[in-house]
């Protein structure tokens, strides 16, 4: 990486191009310690590339924000924050993925983050922020300590790397 500071960046198009190794890095170590975003372990190198690449695309499109967390050259974190394109829903976006290098945890990373990104979503009028989390993950208290409040859980919604089916739970904020 090319000398960034510690500090959170809403990183572009190119700087995702740069950056998708550390990226891709970030995303096997979530997945490989247990976090639910989507993916089971062992996270083919060519498809953590090719999700990379859609949130670049995205980004550009500017239907996506992406923030990260980098400190002493090392990606830490990093947050997304889908904003709905519709005319009826201009108003709202969805914060996903948030991810914390394990070596990254416990140290106020992914409050920055989701701070980050709701201040983010203010400055674009998104006054509702939705997020879907697996029941009874760390990452469920930390949003709930944070003002996200719930909305439904879905039964076996998500499947563990061990097969195993789990409830999500879907929580919004109010801005």
């Amino acid at each position: 990486m090319h000398n960034y500071r510690a500090m959170i960046y809403r990183l572009t198009p190119e700087m995702i191009m740069e950056l998708v190794e550390p990226l891709s890095h970030l995303l096997w170590d979530a997945v490989d310690s247990g976090a639910s975003i989507g993916f089971l372990p062992p996270v083919d190198p060519v498809e953590s590339l090719r999700y990379w690449d859609s949130v670049r695309i995205a980004v550009y499109e500017g239907s996506r924000v992406l923030l990260a967390y980098i400190e002493d050259d090392e990606m830490v974190g990093t947050v997304q924050l889908d904003l709905a394109m519709r005319k009826n829903a201009l108003h709202r976006a969805e914060v996903m993925k948030l991810m914390v290098h394990r070596n990254g945890r416990r140290r106020g990373v992914a409050t920055a983050l989701m701070n980050e990104v709701e201040k983010v979503a203010r400055e674009m009028g998104r006054t509702l922020l939705v997020l879907d989390t697996r029941r009874g993950d760390e990452s469920e208290k930390l949003y709930r300590k944070l003002g996200y409040l719930e909305a439904g859980e879905i039964p076996r919604y998500a499947r563990s790397a061990d097969g195993t089916l789990h409830a999500t739970v879907i929580l919004f904020k109010e801005l």
